[in-house]
């Protein structure tokens, strides 16, 4: 295939590529995309297996989700900004082929120690390729075609968030070779070595803006601050991996730690020059409402998840594979409703959220009368629950952003995607354990007082939403 590579994005608008090549490197960014979706989730399905092969017990269980969500949110704006600074081309290859190389050693893991750590590797390669892509699309693609490729995310992340699960299930239960749940790791070499040497091929050079300024502290204190909170709640609740003694000094020093690295962060977010998150969107009421809403919110979410599938294996006794498929009611429902919620958006604005939050708390209310159900009368209240996420993923976001101004959009949106992140690793830390130290009086009792918090919490924030822009921002804001 013939490449034509260019030095500037002006350059190659001036000489667009062919449409062949476009495509090709369209379909590199998604399968970069689709890796980063599969292992998000894929933990929320094998993290029993893990445990009972590794040890590491309750606290390996929670640090299999956090970890690879907090490292991932701690460094998305950062690495969306080394990509400025050094070129998109050169991040992303880095980014991916590190992700590799901790892919395989999440698969080889000798012990729960390594593989938590290979899971922080893996979610920091992944900051550093995921917010390459879309500057690399917009680069690449004529202006009037951008929209035609971004049309292909949304139906192509629901087939992974439906067909991720399962895949991940399957390959622990058929025990390939002997090697358990390892596989499900490994093929990742398979799918990113070939997303690799296409993108060695295909992707455009560029030379980036070496004047680029790039907050290392900040990330430093941000990742410092998230890792002594999640480590010191995990350790207390759980003695984390491998072992633990409970609510130590140990626990309480790392999180007085985190909390006074924290306070170091806010005091440099209001003194940077180019802080991850600007103090002039914190100065929007709008804007605010919709962090705090979508903290919470996609917290929970997290949570429930991890929660939901251990019920299904712990106190339903499913395989990996039959909780994927037990699973797949509730992906489908937030697939339709993410869709349909993209045509709706701008007519109804916030009361979509409003709608998404009063959904997924007659899905926690409904699964919560049914602690000892099992097949098809689970259908029901996951569907529910799916279509009330679906209808707040796809909209909280972008309705926090409606009043503010493009010049400041593109700063909002990279903050509110790293914040998600970091949300779902708080969420995968908090929620379950409240399962962990609830699990003693039962496995039904834990998963309904774990139901009941998700509930509160989405129900303490419905004010909130009163507080949201009417209306996301017009198209091509």
């Amino acid at each position: 295939m013939t490449q034509i590579l260019h030095d500037t994005d002006d350059a190659r608008r001036d000489a667009p590529l062919p449409a062949r090549t476009r495509w090709a490197i369209l379909a590199v960014i998604l399968a970069a995309d689709v890796l980063d979706l599969l292992d998000a989730t894929i933990t929320n399905i094998a993290a029993p297996t893990i445990t009972a092969d590794l040890g590491g017990g309750a606290g390996l269980i929670q640090w299999l989700g956090a970890s690879y969500a907090l490292a991932l949110g701690v460094l998305l704006v950062p690495g969306g900004r080394l990509g400025d600074k050094y070129g998109r081309r050169r991040l992303f290859l880095i980014g991916l082929t590190g992700f590799l190389i901790a892919s395989l050693a999440c698969g080889l893991a000798p012990g729960p120690e390594f593989l938590v750590i290979a899971r922080l590797a893996q979610g920091a390669f992944g900051a550093l390729v995921i917010p390459q892509g879309f500057g690399i699309i917009g680069a690449t693609w004529p202006r009037e075609q951008i929209g035609k490729a971004f049309s292909l995310f949304g139906p192509v992340m629901g087939l992974s968030a439906v067909g991720g699960p399962i895949l991940a299930g399957f390959l622990v239960d058929a025990d390939i070779a002997g090697l358990g749940w390892r596989p499900m790791f490994l093929i990742n070499l398979l799918l990113g070595g070939a997303a690799l040497f296409a993108a060695v091929r295909l992707l455009p050079r560029d030379t980036g803006d070496r004047t680029v300024r790039v907050d290392g502290p900040g990330s430093a204190l941000l990742g410092g601050a998230l890792l002594g909170l999640l480590g010191g709640l995990i350790d207390g609740s759980a003695g984390g991996p491998p072992s633990g003694g409970g609510w130590t000094p140990r626990a309480f020093t790392a999180l007085v730690l985190g909390a006074v690295l924290f306070v170091g962060f806010c005091h440099r977010q209001r003194t940077a020059p180019n802080p991850l998150l600007k103090p002039s969107l914190l100065r929007d009421r709008g804007f605010t409402s919709g962090l705090t809403l979508g903290i919470v919110v996609f917290a929970a979410t997290a949570g429930l998840l991890y929660v939901i599938s251990l019920h299904l294996q712990e106190g339903l006794h499913r395989s990996p594979a039959g909780t994927a498929v037990g699973l797949i009611p509730l992906s489908l429902g937030i697939v339709i409703a993410s869709i349909a919620c993209y045509q709706l958006i701008h007519t109804l604005g916030r009361r979509l959220v409003l709608a998404g939050l009063l959904i997924i708390l007659a899905g926690c209310v409904w699964l919560a009368l049914l602690p000892d159900a099992d097949g098809w009368a689970l259908v029901p209240p996951l569907l529910v629950m799916g279509l009330g996420m679906g209808t707040c993923f796809g909209t909280v976001y972008d309705i926090t952003v409606g009043d503010i101004s493009p010049e400041e959009s593109g700063s909002a949106s990279g903050s509110l995607g790293a914040v998600q992140q970091v949300a779902n690793a708080i969420g995968a830390a908090a929620v379950t354990t409240v399962y962990i130290n609830a699990v003693e009086s039962g496995e039904a009792h834990a998963t309904t007082l774990s139901l009941t918090t998700v509930a509160v919490a989405i129900a303490v924030c419905l004010p909130l939403v009163g507080l949201l822009p009417r209306r996301a921002p017009e198209e091509g804001h």
